[in-house]
């Protein structure tokens, strides 16, 4: 059975976690419950996620508007109609547009079919994400995270998580990704929890604005 987590039982995940880890305990007591940050299972997912690859949260959100305004519904068949200069205006960078494209292909072909990847486990709905140029692990984290609202990702190419995670855990900042991945096996099967409260400790503790 794929385990999911939604608005109703997310809070209550939050406690189960924070019950056996006083850290995470911490980041409730002062934050409160982190939001329930979901996004949908459809292409234009997927066409943000990619935009959102190594740059700001807000650099992204800004191409990603530009091209909503561009051509309004983000579809495969209008992806792929653009040229690259209208790509460009849209804030694209010359490897997204690649990327981007050849996602397109693949649903428009019916290579990837994302309506079944809700049905697959966890690593089967990465294998298949990872067939298309540009998408990795990272990418296929996000959405198993954001879309799929899966239980128990662990995006350990985060780097706002892994930060967050150094800070609360009190670790070195040379501390690398095999000894986090090993710590964090205590939050099995609610990786994902725990991940969203590493961001809201990230987010509120800067006053980041969303």
């Amino acid at each position: 059975m794929i385990e999911t987590f939604n608005e109703q039982n997310h809070a209550q995940l939050c406690e189960q976690l924070a019950n056996k880890d006083r850290q995470l305990r911490q980041i409730i007591d002062i934050h409160g419950y982190p939001p329930v940050w979901t996004r949908s299972q459809r292409f234009s997912s997927l066409v943000h996620i990619i935009l959102e690859q190594q740059v700001s949260l807000a650099s992204a959100k800004a191409a990603f508007l530009k091209l909503k305004e561009y051509i309004g519904r983000v579809t495969p068949q209008k992806i792929l109609q653009l040229s690259d200069e209208e790509l460009r205006t849209c804030y694209f960078s010359r490897q997204k547009t690649i990327y981007v494209r050849q996602l397109a292909q693949a649903i428009d072909s019916g290579q990837l079919r994302l309506s079944e990847l809700r049905h697959l486990p966890d690593d089967a709905v990465r294998a298949e994400l990872k067939k298309i140029k540009g998408i990795g692990d990272w990418t296929a984290d996000i959405y198993l995270l954001f879309a799929l609202q899966r239980c128990d990702i662990f995006p350990v190419g985060d780097l706002a998580m892994v930060n967050a995670f150094k800070e609360v855990k009190g670790l070195a900042a040379k501390t690398g990704n095999e000894k986090i991945v090993l710590l964090a096996e205590n939050w099995r099967p609610y990786r994902s929890i725990a991940t969203h409260l590493l961001w809201h400790h990230y987010i509120k503790s800067r006053n980041i604005k969303l």
